[in-house]
Order: structure tokens, then C-alpha cells, then sequence
């Protein structure tokens, strides 16, 4: 298994009004994190939070290309992002509050159960679980990227990015967060980043995804910018 420290290129927040942040997901353009009772659009550019729609979300949050999809308690909503209308509900896999990150890929949400070390992927429509993934962690921020299944996991100070086999769940890469910086929500940018949630920090950061191709945004560029916001 590889190991590295992760490279954090940059934090955004805390903002204002948010305690914490959960969910996280990328519409291709702007950054949707859950903070509890509402949605937020960042723009990852010039860090500036550019709407907000007022829904519940406490765990995990998707984009499929057109919906967002947002977990609220027993039931995931199906959100339509230019009004913030709840256009369809399905049962949430956990039912009892226990789903933490989600992710869309393959035309099916894929969602993880913190204490239960799972992810299930499940159909969009009616909730059905397809299959489930075993992990040997805790599992909060899911995602998927070129083929490969990334988790978040989160014990005491204790957060990691973690690559792992989608069919036997093993690791088979993993990413170290600094002490004390936490993972909650998780989605790739579709490229060289991840975005992750910083749970009660109130804040977002960008972290390198580890990879042997060289990345279009430069480490110095990305530490100008986070110097530029302090």
C-alpha cells in the first residue's frame, strides 16, 4: 500500500454562519458544501460563496450533472439546484442517521455508512441498494475519480484519504491529513484535486490528489492564492 502526506493547497472559511461543514460535491464549475441547514456554491477560484439555498444537510452531497443530491436524516432529497426545490425523496440506506458521504458515478449514488465501515451504491430512483463495499475504517466522504474509488475516514485526530479496491474494499492507497484536520465530506474536481470538508473547522480545503501526471494548477499558484486570502 502507498503512503504519503497529504498536500493541502488550500483552505477556504470559515464562513460566515457555518459551524461545520459536511457534504461536499463539484457541479463542474463551483464547490456545493452541506453546513446543516442549507447548501452553499463556492467558487473555487476567488473563494467566494456565491448562493445558498436553505435545506437540511447534515451528511452527504452529490451532483449527477443536472440534480444535487443532499442526505437529510432518514431520507436523501433530490434538490433542484437552480430553485432549491425538493423535487423527489428516496430512503436513505442508513435510515437511522448513520449514512455520512455520497457520491454519484456509473448513473447510481454511492453512499457511506460512518460506523458501519460501508458504502453502498444505490439506485437514484428508489433507493435499493445495488451492492456494498467493506471498508476496514470509518467511512465519511465518498467519491469517485478516473475509475477509482477514494473514501474519507476520521477516527479522534486521526483523518485520511483513502484509495480502496471497489470490489474487495482493501486499501490500496492512502493519503494522511495533518493532526487534527479532520475529513468529513469528499469529492474530486474530476481531475488533480480533492476537495474536502473540515467538519467543526468550518472550513473546505483543496488537497492534492496524489498522481504521476502532471497537474494543470501548480503548487506555488495554489499557495499564492490561500497567502492572498489570510
Amino acid at each position: 500500500m502507498k503512503r504519503s502526506a497529504a498536500r493541502i493547497l488550500r483552505e477556504y472559511g470559515p464562513f460566515p454562519g457555518v459551524s461545520s461543514v459536511h457534504g461536499v460535491t463539484f457541479d463542474g464549475t463551483q464547490v456545493w458544501f452541506a453546513s446543516g441547514d442549507r447548501l452553499s456554491a463556492l467558487d473555487p477560484a476567488s473563494g467566494e460563496t456565491l448562493r445558498t439555498l436553505d435545506t437540511a444537510s447534515r451528511a452527504g452531497t452529490a451532483f449527477d450533472g443536472r440534480h444535487l443530491y443532499q442526505i437529510a436524516g432518514d431520507t436523501i432529497n433530490r434538490i433542484d439546484p437552480a430553485t432549491g426545490d425538493v423535487l423527489a425523496t428516496i430512503p436513505a440506506p442508513g435510515g437511522a442517521g448513520d449514512d455520512s458521504g455520497m457520491a454519484w458515478a456509473e448513473g447510481t449514488l454511492w453512499v457511506g455508512q460512518y460506523r458501519e465501515h460501508k458504502i453502498h451504491q444505490i439506485d437514484p430512483q428508489t433507493g435499493a441498494i445495488l451492492r456494498t463495499i467493506e471498508s476496514n475504517r470509518f467511512v465519511t466522504g465518498v467519491t469517485w475519480v478516473d475509475g477509482e474509488l477514494w473514501h474519507g475516514t476520521w477516527d479522534d485526530d486521526t483523518s485520511e484519504l483513502l484509495h480502496i479496491d471497489p470490489q474487495t474494499g482493501d486499501v490500496l492507497e492512502c493519503v494522511e491529513m495533518p493532526a487534527g484536520v479532520g475529513v468529513s465530506g469528499l469529492e474530486s474536481d474530476g481531475g488533480e484535486l480533492f476537495f474536502c470538508g473540515g467538519g467543526n473547522s468550518g472550513k473546505l480545503r483543496a488537497v492534492r490528489r496524489p498522481s504521476k501526471e502532471a497537474a494543470d494548477v501548480t503548487d506555488s499558484d495554489m499557495r499564492d492564492n490561500s497567502e492572498a486570502d489570510k
